[in-house]
C-alpha cells in the first residue's frame, strides 16, 4: 500500500478550520437557541470529527475496503443512538418526593 503524502499546508489548513470551529462551538454556547444550542453544537462536532476521519487518518486516499469499516461503523453508532433514545424517550418519568 502506498503512503499518500500531504503538503503541510493542507495539515495546517485544517488545523486552523478545526480551530474555527471550536471557537465557533464557544461562541454559540453565549447565544440563547434555545433547543438549537445541542443541535448547533453537535452539527459543528459532527463536521470536525468527519474532517479528522477524512485528513487526519487518511481514510479520504484509502482503499474501499476502508470506507466500507468507516461507513459500517458510523452505520452502528447510529443503530447504538436510536436504541438508546428509544429507551430513554419511553421511560414513564416519575417523581417521588
Amino acid at each position: 500500500m502506498a503512503a499518500h503524502i500531504l503538503p503541510k499546508r493542507v495539515y495546517y489548513t485544517i488545523f486552523a478550520i478545526l480551530l474555527f470551529c471550536t471557537y465557533l462551538t464557544v461562541q454559540i454556547a453565549f447565544f440563547d437557541l434555545g433547543r438549537l444550542n445541542a443541535v448547533a453544537a453537535l452539527a459543528i462536532a459532527a463536521f470536525k470529527a468527519t474532517i479528522v476521519i477524512l485528513f487526519f487518518m487518511h481514510v479520504k486516499y484509502s482503499t474501499r475496503l476502508t470506507w466500507a469499516v468507516v461507513l459500517g461503523s458510523i452505520f452502528w453508532f447510529g443503530i447504538l443512538v436510536t436504541l438508546t433514545m428509544a429507551d430513554y424517550l419511553t421511560r414513564a418519568w416519575r417523581l417521588f418526593g
